[in-house]
């Protein structure tokens, strides 16, 4: 752990951060790159990496992927799933796995995996918890939904261009990969805030640094109940996979963002009730 000079303030995790009130030239902090301070640098970077290109991909299919295949004749789309989705769907998936295995280097160098489990109880270690969730949510989804389902679609577009029928199995599948991309969509905006929050406002003085056990299990509770929720509708669990109903907001990306933005507030809005001072 770092010694954190009369410049810095030491974070719940060990790492020193610059004052408000120190000038910036005076924040100098040395790193060496093999170091653990250096080794959760770089495990940083790589999370940025592999995140950008995550998120990246997930709302390009959202946003213009999708839309655009909706306009393309036969044809067409038949050639550009079997050409372009199997590209941008393993930058995806591979993308998602490094992301998370950064994410848990970038913890295991600040010693909060094991060592350091007090950290989970304060404000800043119950804000990045929360983006852990919904990214693990996020990351099952990539995997055992979406994946597993535009593989059904893709082989049915190399039957086709081969001479074979669709196989009927694959509208059915491509509604199911949808909603759960849609799903993920609607919870990256949510995750990427509490991500955010951990290093910013978390850690400022408008929050409880250690809130007492009753407010932690609140917030668990709603969490928790919201995510299994939004997660059950995005199978098709709650009211069938069809449009309309209960999966109107992930019918169009519209619709998801903006539904996206309210969970976030929703949450935000419940993070002040729990930990605000």
């Amino acid at each position: 752990m770092p010694t954190c000079s009369a410049s810095y303030a030491e974070s719940p995790v060990g790492r020193c951060y610059g004052r408000a009130d120190t000038p910036t030239q005076d924040m100098e902090v040395d790193v060496e790159i093999f170091t653990q301070q250096g080794g959760e640098f770089l495990s940083r970077w790589g999370h940025y990496l592999s995140g950008v290109t995550w998120i990246g991909l997930l709302y390009y299919f959202n946003f213009v992927q999708v839309p655009a295949f909706a306009e393309f004749d036969a044809g067409a789309r038949t050639e550009a799933i079997r050409k372009l989705a199997p590209r941008a769907l393993w930058w995806f998936r591979w993308a998602a796995v490094a992301t998370v295995a950064t994410g848990l280097l970038i913890l295991g160098f600040q010693d909060v995996l094991f060592d350091n489990m007090g950290y989970w109880k304060t404000t800043p270690g119950i804000s990045i918890s929360t983006g852990i969730l919904l990214a693990l949510v996020m990351f099952g989804n990539v995997w055992g939904i979406i994946w597993r389902n535009q593989k059904v679609v893709i082989a049915s577009a190399e039957g086709v261009a081969a001479g074979r029928e669709a196989d009927p199995n694959a509208a059915a599948a491509g509604r199911r990969g949808l909603l759960a991309s849609r799903t993920n969509t609607f919870l990256s905006v949510p995750m990427l805030f509490f991500m955010a929050a951990t290093s910013h406002f978390a850690t400022l003085g408008g929050f409880v640094a250690q809130p007492d056990g009753g407010k932690r299990l609140t917030w668990w509770i709603v969490v928790l109940v919201v995510v299994v929720l939004v997660e059950l509708n995005g199978l098709g669990k709650l009211a069938g996979p069809g449009p309309g109903g209960h999966t109107k907001y992930l019918d169009s990306h519209k619709n998801t963002i903006i539904a996206g933005f309210v969970l976030a507030a929703v949450f935000y809005a419940l993070f002040e009730i729990c930990f605000g001072r």
